[in-house]
């Protein structure tokens, strides 16, 4: 995780258009972009098809509630 990352609270939202053939296609090639984008947990808040794609927003967690923050353990830099 970056150090960047270890700093986030909770999670990091995403909203983005994907070129997609139609909306099933387009919310697996979201969930596709978040793991490439290092997150191993995320979930998608909204989709819609619009012609030539999908309007997503994506949400990436960073921490849950109960995980051991990274900030929280380490000296503030």
């Amino acid at each position: 995780m970056s150090k960047m990352l270890e700093k986030v609270m909770d999670a990091v939202d995403l909203e983005t258009f994907i070129v997609a053939k139609n909306e099933e296609e387009g919310r697996k090639m979201a969930l596709s972009l978040m793991r490439e984008l290092g997150f191993k947990d995320a979930d998608l808040v909204f989709i819609q098809f619009q012609g030539a794609g999908v309007r997503v927003r994506l949400r990436g967690y960073v921490y849950k509630p109960g995980d051991q923050y990274k900030w929280l353990l380490s000296e503030e830099e």
